[in-house]
Order: structure tokens, then C-alpha cells, then sequence
């Protein structure tokens, strides 16, 4: 019987074409890192060239497309009001009273409805479980004192083409016992509106006047009220009761009868759902040359209102009332040589890309670029605090969309100037709301992710992000590459022992898997030691007559004890180093816990992960043993050394906070205490920035430090 011919061995099939461009990537990881984080950086400087000019995204808003009906009437009456408030000359508490009841009544007379809220401030205070609430649960039940106790007067104008289900809502801050001019100008520009748009006939949404009292802040009578507007009555959460504080509180008690004819209440009144808000507050600050409105629309955690909102209130300001619109911007940046030149390139090669084709709209002026650099950074660093830049933030808790209008005067207090003023700025407002009153919808058409280059300028999510996209790309090639090389080092090791031949391939099956976990149980204890470090403030701040300097020393020395307590409970080899090559599989495993606290962060904030992936990702891509470039001796490895130790100095938190203070305010008003005052408010205002820092970045920085300083 003939014998069979052996059967050919079948080829292996060839990996998918994305398997393939996986491994090309894999293995070129170093180039990728480069080219990918230069681009980066080029992407974050060509931002402001990338910005787009800024377009009413919803028809319906048509701004400016009616005639202004305020006229010198209302301010007529405006000014009488603010007479008779700076009349009334008695002791704070009584003034304050007296003030209340004669806004009241002047709302009461236009045939709104007038209630009043009383509230108590919040204690700025620690409280970690607040991280992970919602805006309802910040009302907590305790013993308040009445030293912290207020009330706003609140009017509500039913509009005659609507049944009540939406509203527009204006703010004015104002302090009842200790008014001031810019105080008077406020309530006087809201007034005249206020007057104005309880005798139109186009209203189709009602208008809520909120005047808060101010005397503990501009933010916290916003959100009280909101609090309670949004919290059924039925629940313990509702407006408080507040009448024994304030001997004769109860405004109706003086009397009764004439109370009733008014409408002016204690109930709490409602208006439906919010379309938008605005706060609306005069500046003390003079302006020497021209009337400047300010544009605050920063809101907790990166949060924005939809762009068209800004939109009309800068073009109405622009194009109709003749305003001059700023937003905050760095002007410390507008010194620097560097910035100019790099315009100046950018300039030059806009001039040139125009010169070959007139359809690339490349480059913009020197001086514009060094603007909206400016500018660009002060929206990318208040979006990144997460903290509300004015009362309109507590609107944004409950998606409602708001930004606050400060309006700064020329330097002028003759009286014909200031109803020139007053009508001019009353206007403005009037046509924002009626633009607002235009709407069938909440806004939704125009953008929410964005970042102002200018008043009129703005950069989308879809731009800036590429800069995001390609800072961390190289993160997770990188984490591959290392563990693969170190797959690589431990098969070449187990080849070179002849004599253990024979368990060579168990080895290779137990040994790598729990050298990662290994790894990975070291990066797990160090964002354990991140998560212990982020709640001891809430001890420190229990220490009785504490400052800032004594709170930061504190921290410091209980977050290096919390460190080696950790070491030596969960024998966590901090301060030996690991065998030949682990370094390379915590540095995959590091890589790895930075690449997804990034995403993660993006999601909530995504200016605190921008400027994350810039200060982080060179720092975890060149990280290396500073011992064996020492052992190199080479100029490569020295320049290496040096740029790990710059790259390390500059990505700790309060060195990073120190050199950014420095360079926009100057190195001589930096102290030690300054990093704790800049700490406090992310954890009093429940920045997810500081939970990033804590459990994210501040690990990360630290487990880079532990693979610089291996010592094999």
C-alpha cells in the first residue's frame, strides 16, 4: 500500500489591514510620540487663527429686528425710585426693610406679583460627598445663625400671550443695607425695563425680576432661589423660614389690606419652565473713554450657555446700542516678544497662502493674534477651574442658559449722562428679551462646547479637540510598545538560562502575567494615596484658627506620612527599586492610568483635560531612569535628563500654579499661602478640576518620579 504524501502545512492568514497599521504604529512609537505631540502643541497655537466669527445660529431670535420701545419715561420713573431709596437714611437693619417694602410696592404698583424669599447663605466649607450631588442636596439641614440670614424681593409679570409654562428671568444684585451708585444704576436700569415690559402686548413668555440680596454675596441668593423654585413645596427642602431673625420680617403683617391689593406675598412664586437668564449689575468701575459691557458666561465645571445667547447680546450691544463688548482675557500675554513674532509668521503665511489661492482664508494680523491669544487662554482657564465666574453659574446647574452682563459707565455723573446711560443699556436689555420671547424652544441650534477668542470669535469643540486628540494618541501606542518590549526582555533572559530549560515555558505563561498586575497593583495604591490626599483638607479645615501658610504645611507633611503609611501596610516598594526592565511595565501601567483619566476628565471638563494632556503626556512619554542616561554619558541622554527634570518641576500642581500666576500677575506677588487660596474654592465650589488633580494628575506625577528614580 502506497504511503501517503504529508499534507501541506496551510499558510497563516494574513492580519486585517487595521491589525497591520496597529502593529506599523506600534513599532515606530517614539516617531509617532513626536510627530503627534508637536502637533499638539502647533494645534493649541493656531487656535486663534482657527477661530471663526461668531453667527446667529436660530432664525427665530432676529435681533434688532424690532424698534426699541423703552423710552425716557421709564427712566423717569427709574430715577425716582433710586431718589427714594437713597432717601430713606435709618440704621443698616431697619434701611434694608424700608428698602424691601419700597421696591415692593413700586413692582406691586406696575400690577406685578411681589413675593419675597428669604434664605440662608451657605458655609464655604469642604464637603467630599458634594462632588457626586445635585445642585438640590447643597441646602443641608443644620442650625443657622441669623447673622447669616437674607431676603430677595422677587416680581413675576404674566405675560398676556402665554399660559404661564415659560419664563424669562433677570437678576439684579443688590444690597439692601449698604447701596452703592453701581447698586442704584442696577435696580434702576432693571426697573425701567421691568416697567417697560409689563404694558407690551408682544410678550408671549412671563418675566421674573430676581433682586438679590446681595450683602452675603451676588451668588448665593441666585441659587437659593433656584433651589427652591426647582424643590416642591411638599418637601423639607422648600424656602425657609426665616421670621424669627428679623423682628416684624413678615412684610404683609404691616398691613394686611393694602398687602392683598398689591399682590405682595410670602408664598413662593413660580413661573414655569426657564428659557434663559440674565444678570444684569452696573460696574463701580469707570471706564474713562466709552460705555463697556462685559460678557461673563463661564458656569461650574467648563459649563457654557449656547452660543447665540452671547451672539445677540454682542450684536445688539455692537450694532444697536453702540457698546463697547469685552471678555476677559490675560493681559499680561499682550507683553510678550514671543507671541508677536509668532503672529508674525502666522501673518506671513496667511499673506502667502492668500497670494496663491484668494479662497484660503489663512493668518490673521500680529496684533489680533496676540488678543485672542489672550483671550483664548483666560476662556481656556475659567472653563478649566469649573468655577462660575458670576450669579449666572447657578442657572447652568439646572441647564438653564444665563450669562451676566457687567456694564461699566464712561467716567460721568451729570444727570443728563446718566439717563443717557440708563436708556442706553435699558435698551440693550429689552432687546435681548425680546429677542429670547421670539423662541418656540429652548436653545439648542448654536453651540455649547466652545472657546472665545474675542466678543465675536470662537473656536468649536470640533477644533480645539484635534489639539486634545493628539496629545494622547501616542499614549496608548506607547503603553503597548513597553509592554511588548518587555515581553521581549523576559524571553531573551529565559533563553540565556541553559540550565532551567525545562520550565522555561511555564515560566513564560505565569511569570509576565503577574509581573503586570505587579505593576498595576503599584499605580492602584498610588491613586489610592491621590484619593487620601484629596480629603484631608476636609480635616485640615476643622483645625481651629487656621491660615493658609499653616493649612499648606499640614497637607504637605500629612500627605508625605499617608504615603509611607501606605508603603508599609501594603508593601508597596516606593523606595527600592523593582528588577532588571520592570520599569518599563509601570511605565506601560502608568501611561495606561493617565490615557484613561484624561478621557474621563474630558468628558466632565474638557479645558481641565487640554490643559492636563499638555502638562502630563511629555512628562509620561520621556520618563526614564535618570541612572541609566547617567550611565550613558552621552549628550543625548544628558539632554534627556534635563528635559525630564524641567518637564517634572513644571508639571507638579503648585509649581505649575506658581509659574502660571507668575507669568500673568507677576513673581513678585506670589507667596507660599497663595496655592492653598487657589485650592479652596475648587473643593468649595465642587470643581470636578480638583478631583482631577487629586486622583489623576497629582498620582501620575508621582509615579513618574518612582520610574526617574529607579535605581536598576
Amino acid at each position: 500500500m502506497a504511503e501517503t504524501a504529508p499534507e501541506s502545512e496551510t499558510p497563516k492568514p494574513k492580519p486585517r489591514p487595521i491589525v497591520r497599521i496597529g502593529i506599523l504604529l506600534i513599532s515606530h512609537s517614539i516617531v509617532v510620540s513626536i510627530v503627534c505631540c508637536a502637533a499638539g502643541v502647533l494645534a493649541l497655537l493656531l487656535l486663534p487663527v482657527l477661530a471663526k466669527t461668531t453667527y446667529i445660529s436660530e432664525n427665530a431670535l432676529m435681533p434688532g429686528s424690532a424698534s426699541s420701545m423703552l423710552s425716557s419715561h421709564e427712566i423717569s420713573e427709574a430715577n425716582r425710585l433710586a431718589k427714594d431709596l437713597s432717601a430713606i437714611n435709618l440704621e443698616a437693619e431697619q434701611a434694608a426693610f424700608e428698602r424691601r417694602r419700597l421696591v415692593a410696592n413700586y413692582m406691586s404698583d406696575l400690577g406685578a406679583e411681589v413675593c419675597f424669599h428669604k434664605f440662608h447663605s451657605q458655609p464655604n466649607e469642604f464637603q467630599p460627598l458634594h462632588f457626586f450631588s445635585s445642585p438640590d442636596s447643597g441646602l443641608r439641614q443644620q442650625n443657622f445663625s441669623c447673622s447669616s440670614y437674607g431676603i430677595s424681593t422677587v416680581g413675576r409679570i404674566r405675560a398676556p400671550r402665554a399660559d404661564g409654562k415659560e419664563a424669562i428671568v433677570l437678576v439684579t444684585p443688590y444690597n439692601f443695607e449698604k447701596n452703592g451708585f453701581g447698586d442704584d444704576l442696577s435696580l434702576s436700569m432693571g426697573y425701567a425695563v421691568f416697567s417697560l415690559l409689563t404694558r407690551v402686548t408682544w410678550l408671549a413668555k412671563d418675566i421674573v425680576w430676581l433682586i438679590g440680596d446681595s450683602q452675603y454675596g451676588e451668588y448665593a441668593p441666585v441659587a437659593a432661589w433656584l433651589r427652591d423654585y426647582h424643590t416642591p413645596t411638599f418637601t423639607s427642602l422648600g424656602s425657609l423660614n426665616a421670621d424669627t431673625c428679623v423682628k416684624g420680617s413678615n412684610f404683609n403683617a404691616l398691613d394686611d389690606n393694602l398687602a392683598a391689593q398689591r399682590k405682595i406675598s410670602d408664598d413662593f412664586i413660580r413661573a414655569g419652565t426657564m428659557a434663559a437668564a440674565m444678570v444684569i449689575k452696573v460696574s463701580d468701575r469707570n471706564d474713562q473713554f466709552e460705555d463697556t459691557l462685559t460678557i461673563y458666561a463661564e458656569a461650574s465645571n467648563g459649563q457654557m450657555p449656547n452660543l447665540d445667547l452671547v451672539n445677540i447680546v454682542n450684536y445688539l450691544a455692537v450694532h444697536r446700542q453702540g457698546l463697547h463688548v469685552k471678555v476677559e482675557k490675560f493681559w499680561s500675554l499682550l507683553k510678550f516678544k514671543w507671541l508677536e513674532k509668532l503672529g508674525s509668521i502666522f501673518e506671513i503665511v496667511g499673506n502667502l497662502a492668500r497670494s496663491l489661492n484668494p479662497e484660503w482664508k489663512f493668518g490673521i494680523p500680529a496684533a489680533d493674534y496676540v488678543e485672542g491669544t489672550a483671550t483664548l487662554a483666560s476662556s481656556l482657564y475659567y472653563q478649566a477651574m469649573g468655577i462660575p465666574t458670576g450669579p449666572h453659574g447657578a442657572f447652568r446647574d439646572f441647564q438653564v442658559d444665563a450669562i451676566t452682563l457687567e456694564i461699566s459707565p464712561k467716567f460721568s455723573y451729570n444727570k443728563a449722562r446718566k439717563n443717557e446711560f440708563l436708556l442706553q443699556s435699558g435698551r440693550l436689555i429689552e432687546g435681548v428679551v425680546r429677542s429670547v420671547n421670539n423662541l418656540l424652544e429652548k436653545f439648542h441650534q448654536s453651540f455649547f462646547l466652545y472657546l472665545l477668542t474675542s466678543p465675536n470669535k470662537f473656536v468649536s469643540v470640533g477644533v480645539y479637540m484635534i489639539a486634545f486628540a493628539l496629545l494622547v494618541a501616542p499614549l496608548p501606542l506607547v503603553a503597548a510598545s513597553l509592554y511588548t518590549d518587555a515581553i521581549k526582555l523576559d524571553r531573551r533572559l529565559k533563553n540565556h538560562e541553559s540550565t532551567r530549560i525545562a520550565i522555561a515555558d511555564d515560566l513564560n505563561v505565569t511569570f509576565r502575567p503577574w509581573k503586570w498586575l505587579y505593576s498595576a497593583k503599584e499605580v492602584f495604591v498610588v491613586h489610592l494615596w491621590g484619593a487620601i490626599v484629596s480629603l484631608l483638607p476636609y480635616f485640615v479645615c476643622q483645625l481651629p484658627n487656621y491660615n493658609p501658610t499653616m493649612c499648606s504645611a499640614i497637607w504637605i507633611l500629612f500627605s508625605i506620612f499617608s504615603l509611607i503609611i501606605l508603603h508599609l501596610i501594603l508593601d508597596f516598594p516606593f523606595a527600592s527599586g523593582p528588577q532588571k526592565g520592570e520599569w518599563t511595565i509601570l511605565k506601560s501601567a502608568t501611561i495606561s492610568a493617565v490615557f484613561i483619566g484624561l478621557l474621563l476628565m474630558s468628558v466632565v471638563n474638557f479645558a481641565t483635560a487640554e490643559i492636563g494632556a499638555l502638562l502630563l503626556v511629555p512628562l509620561c512619554l520621556m520618563a526614564q531612569p535618570l541612572k541609566l542616561d547617567f550611565r550613558s554619558a552621552s549628550l543625548k541622554s544628558y539632554l534627556r535628563i534635563v528635559c525630564n527634570l524641567i518637564l517634572a518641576f513644571v508639571a507638579f500642581p503648585p509649581a505649575a500654579f506658581f509659574l502660571t500666576k507668575g507669568v500673568v500677575e507677576g513673581f513678585k506677588s506670589v507667596g507660599i499661602s497663595d496655592f492653598w487660596n487657589w485650592v479652596e474654592p475648587l473643593w468649595t465650589w465642587n470643581s470636578a478640576t480638583y478631583i482631577y488633580i487629586g486622583m489623576v494628575h497629582l498620582p501620575c506625577w508621582v509615579l513618574c518620579m518612582h520610574i526617574l528614580l529607579h535605581s536598576r
